[in-house]
């Protein structure tokens, strides 16, 4: 995360940068204070991003109480989770949520990213926080939204419910790929503009 964060940071002009804290660097408060600031200082990054509700709890309290501004992380966690599916369609899931998101706003997180929430319940937990929800697949009833930009691309051949593909470059790759591999096969790549 640390190098490529390194290589964000060298293009943002206005932009907030968040870094993601990656599974199992913050399991404690000891550790999680030492690679955030490690993260900090190595990124120039403006937040770091954890994932989960109130098993971290206590943990945030501690990075933002050091002057470490977090970002929250609830629903489904791509970094944790076994399996992809929308969260909050069960009440005991719902619930969850819901007090998870008062719990990080107790904390001290700045804004919470909602993935892959249910749509009412995204609605809910938007209204009832005082810090704005950033939605991946989460409903337009957040206060800001994600949109991976390999998906945004149509790169990524997976294809998820929430996501609109804006463009199709992989097809763009896999023709120009196939078109190259064809000339050079047929020795008309690299012709004579091609040479020195």
């Amino acid at each position: 995360m640390i190098e490529h964060s390194k290589s964000v940071r060298m293009g943002i002009k206005k932009a907030l940068m968040v870094v993601d804290m990656p599974h199992n660097t913050y399991r404690n408060s000891k550790e999680a204070l030492k690679n955030a600031k490690k993260i900090l200082s190595k990124t120039r990054c403006d937040a770091v991003k954890l994932e989960g509700g109130k098993k971290i709890y206590e943990i945030i309290k501690i990075l933002v109480k050091n002057k470490i501004p977090v970002m929250g992380h609830l629903g489904l966690l791509p970094q944790s989770d076994k399996t992809f599916r929308f969260k909050g369609k069960k009440k005991l899931e719902r619930d969850g949520i819901i007090n998870d998101s008062k719990l990080l706003e107790k904390a001290g997180v700045f804004s919470i990213v909602l993935e892959c929430v249910e749509s009412s319940l995204a609605k809910f937990v938007t209204q009832n926080l005082k810090v704005p929800t950033i939605g991946i697949g989460a409903s337009k009833y957040c206060d800001g939204q994600i949109l991976v930009f390999d998906d945004l691309i149509g790169l990524n051949p997976i294809n998820y419910r929430f996501v609109k593909k804006y463009a199709n470059i992989r097809n763009e790759i896999s023709k120009a790929v196939s078109n190259y591999s064809k000339e050079v096969r047929k020795i008309k790549f690299p012709n004579k503009n091609n040479s020195y």
